[in-house]
């Protein structure tokens, strides 16, 4: 049985699913897609379901490419469920983005399940919620960084290809024409593309003075270049 969680952006096809056998006693879920909002309620509702006597739960971390905030909560639900029925719950075999994000909330990479040992046990409960909750602060910007880039691709994208064919440039290079673009102009990447797409279409607006500007100067740059 499988279990879907929301999407993290709209129009977007990803979500997460939750599968799942049994090894006689010992559940092994495999979650494929993303951890966003939802996901903590859709693993209780598959543990839940879990056959009586269950001795082990597992879970194969390798299919999620992705995770914000709510993967923390998705690990409580485990660690819950753990605790609930005294049975050994781990996570295993992260990677990719999510596994940066566990590095920056502080947790085991390995399995941010496994329990410290008794010597560090003081220092789990100080030292490292209090590092916890400073990384989670890092974790959360680079969380909506991701998404503004994946939201601001398609309109790069767009004004890349705008430039190549106006030009003749390369795709390479006309990255480098925005940026340049909009670090003359003090501009963010995303307006600067927004602008030059907007200006492009038919009884389009041309860009702000600024921004012609410096997309003027990044094209004589390149020119003597």
């Amino acid at each position: 049985m499988t279990s879907a969680a929301s999407l993290p952006l709209p129009g977007r096809l990803n979500t997460l699913v939750i599968g799942g056998r049994m090894d006689a006693d010992r559940a092994l879920l495999t979650p494929r897609g993303e951890l966003v909002r939802g996901c903590a309620q859709d693993l209780a509702e598959k543990l839940a379901r879990l056959p009586a006597g269950t001795a082990r739960v597992d879970v194969d971390m390798s299919g999620v490419y992705f995770m914000d905030t709510a993967g923390l909560e998705f690990l409580e639900v485990l660690r819950d469920h753990g605790r609930r029925w005294s049975v050994p719950v781990t996570a295993t075999r992260w990677n990719g983005q999510p596994r940066r994000i566990l590095e920056l909330a502080g947790l085991d990479t390995t399995d941010p399940l496994r329990s410290p040992a008794p010597e560090d046990a003081p220092r789990a409960v100080s030292a490292v919620a209090l590092e916890r909750e400073e990384r989670l602060h890092l974790l959360q910007e680079e969380v909506e960084q991701l998404r503004q880039a994946i939201a601001s691709r398609p309109v790069i994208d767009q004004a890349r290809g705008i430039l190549m064919a106006t030009y003749g440039c390369t795709s390479d290079e006309a990255w480098h024409i925005l940026r340049e673009a909009s670090q003359l102009s003090n501009t963010k990447l995303r307006a600067v593309a927004e602008a030059l797409t907007a200006s492009a279409e038919a009884e389009g607006a041309p860009p702000p003075e600024e921004v012609r500007a410096a997309l003027s100067r990044a094209l004589a740059r390149r020119s003597a270049r």
